[in-house]
């Protein structure tokens, strides 16, 4: 069978079991809707957690930045690897002690205001709505290829999805949805890793495989017959074509460490994450699952820097210097490369594009770029739709430089199984796993907006006396908004898939961390403080992102050398400040709030969620 037909058969049986799972899980009560009904068993959520914590940007751009940035892509490994442990360690056990719903629930009590918590629900929208364009994204990106449809059309079967079971089912239905996502995704991930480690490596495990010797039938003709280890020759066909060592970076050490620990508070602070910890019933249960959630999450965050240099290996092995079509070979030239067939398919998507700059009818894939941003693609005119060479026609081509390829770094763990030519049933299967990683968070983060817009504003602040099944319809109602404006970011998106996110967890960073933090840890923070500083760092870090980002202002005129994606660790001191700065010059909290404060940090005891 052809890939888009086993891609049909995986990717609609999947979709099947998520509906069904909706379906026999739906809620039925405001908190089966938020929190599952406390109810859910540590593995079980440990698997959920991990499904809702590998997005998009993990299981598809992660190892795509990995691939292309080689030593400065590890900064997305290590942020959101290490922020995942100082959620699990730091923060989860006692906001589950807490006992409330959700983050904005937590700011709104601890710091008795309701303009703190009116504050922590606008975050939580901004740095939800941030975060699920990436995963739309994502969605658009495997449709467009896989079922070939354009992305617009794959970002609005995606939305259909999961409107269906997480207005549906809600945090019940979509756990044990997550649960199956879970499965399917890492499987996926892993079982094409494991084959190309053993056509390059011969070596079944892929984190092995990445520091080891290059031999099997593939890595043995890429080596030239010479014991050369995979980073060594990976390094060397760079210098060859001019990018930087794979193993050295080219980011500034502030603009690293700053970029790694927005990613590591950004995830302490991520609430679709946070509410996880509320789905089990008692407090050492939050603890259990988290590190179970971790051990599942270590299986691919190990794998995807194997599967980057895979990746990039096999790419430029086959690509660099390759003719388009036999057309293009010199009757003299002997064991001349030829394009296959994978490169003309996702050369329809948009996601790749060649320009034959000198005529040769040979891809010359070097450093720079080879068009003016993203490829614009002509329309057929006179009935012409390929160059001379077969490249397609393309309108922003660059004449200077040598480079003569375009690649979006998001395809390339999609594309991986078709570069190394594995069976059509493995490239259907890392459709289905992409899709599962992309909707499993989208739906944590609709839930988010849904449960903070009936919860928190509603319920807890415009409208405390709505019923429960009024606020129920309310948060359905809310998460199909979210789905829709969802769509709209996934349709046009503000960057790739990873960087998207990472601007995400800068949000996060800035505006929840310290609120919780301080929240947790002290009992002189108080209202005032807390407010102030969300609002600074929030403000801070995203004028920060859209000047630098978006408003064309050169590279050199950042502080200290700190991108975008970085900004939000400044954004997160400038919270600290202002919120201690603040609280320290204005009257300290109730000594009811102070009492509630040392009742969270006591080892005894677990809170129930509530809905008051």
């Amino acid at each position: 069978m052809s890939v888009q037909m086993w891609t049909f058969l995986i990717v609609g049986a999947s979709f099947l079991l998520y509906i069904a799972i909706a379906v026999w899980s739906r809620a039925g009560s405001t908190k089966e809707f938020y929190v599952a009904g406390g109810g859910v068993h540590p593995v079980a959520n440990g698997m959920a957690t991990a499904a809702d914590w590998m997005s998009a940007a993990s299981f598809i751009s992660m190892a795509g930045i990995i691939s292309f940035a080689g030593y400065d892509g590890s900064v997305y490994l290590l942020g959101w690897t290490g922020g995942y442990v100082l959620l699990a360690l730091l923060i989860a056990p006692y906001l589950r002690k807490f006992g409330k719903f959700t983050v904005p629930d937590f700011v709104g009590d601890r710091y008795y205001s309701s303009v703190a918590r009116v504050v922590a629900v606008v975050a939580a929208i901004f740095v939800s709505f941030t975060y699920v364009a990436g995963q739309m994204r994502g969605v658009g990106v495997v449709f467009s290829r896989f079922l070939e449809v354009d992305i617009t059309t794959g970002v609005v079967i995606g939305m259909c999805l999961v409107f269906f079971y997480a207005v549906l089912g809600g945090m019940k239905g979509i756990t044990y949805t997550q649960v199956a996502q879970y499965c399917i995704l890492i499987f996926a991930f892993m079982l094409p890793a494991i084959f190309i480690s053993i056509l390059l490596t011969a070596n079944p495990i892929p984190q092995l495989g990445f520091g080891g010797l290059l031999a099997g039938d593939v890595g043995s003709v890429i080596a030239g017959g010479d014991s050369v280890s995979l980073l060594e020759k990976l390094n060397g066909l760079h210098a060859e074509l001019g990018f930087a060592p794979y193993t050295e970076g080219k980011k500034g050490t502030i603009d690293m460490v700053a970029i790694t620990a927005a990613l590591m508070v950004g995830t302490a602070g991520l609430p679709h994450v946070i509410v996880r910890f509320y789905t089990v019933p008692r407090v050492k249960d939050a603890r259990i699952s988290a590190g179970w959630a971790l051990l599942f999450i270590a299986i691919l965050y190990t794998s995807a820097p194997a599967v980057g240099a895979f990746a990039r290996t096999n790419l430029i092995a086959t690509v660099s210097d390759a003719h388009y079509t036999e057309e293009t070979v010199d009757a003299g030239e002997e064991q001349a490369k030829v394009l296959p067939e994978w490169f003309r398919r996702w050369e329809e998507t948009g996601l790749l594009a060649w320009v034959d700059k000198n005529g040769d009818g040979k891809v010359q894939y070097t450093a720079g770029n080879a068009f003016e941003g993203k490829p614009q693609f002509l329309a057929e005119m006179e009935g012409v739709a390929r160059g001379a060479s077969g490249e397609r026609l393309v309108a922003n081509a660059l004449s200077d430089g040598t480079n003569e390829l375009y690649i979006d770094r998001d395809i390339m763990v999609l594309a991986n199984p078709e570069i190394a030519q594995l069976p059509a049933w493995v490239i259907a299967l890392v459709a289905a796993g992409a899709l599962a990683a992309a909707l499993s968070t989208a739906a944590g983060l609709l839930l988010v907006v849904s449960t903070s817009i009936s919860h928190d504003l509603l319920k807890r602040t415009f409208w405390p006396t709505i019923s429960e099944k009024g606020e129920l319809m309310a948060a359905r109602f809310s998460a199909a908004v979210a789905v829709l404006i969802a769509g709209y970011f996934g349709i046009y998106p503000p960057g790739f898939v990873a960087q998207v996110v990472a601007f995400a967890f800068g949000l996060a960073a800035s505006s929840f961390f310290p609120a919780i933090v301080l929240g947790i840890f002290t009992k002189w923070a108080n209202r005032e403080g807390v407010i102030a500083g969300m609002l600074t760092g929030l403000t801070f870090t995203t004028i920060y992102i859209v000047l630098f980002k978006f408003g064309g202002i050169p590279a050199d005129y950042q502080l200290l050398g700190i991108s975008p994606e970085g900004i939000g660790t400044v954004g997160m001191l400038v919270n600290f400040v202002v919120t201690i700065g603040v609280s320290l010059a204005t009257p300290r909290p109730p000594e009811s709030v102070q009492e509630m404060v040392e009742s969270i940090r006591l080892p005894t005891g677990a809170g129930e969620a509530s809905d008051h």
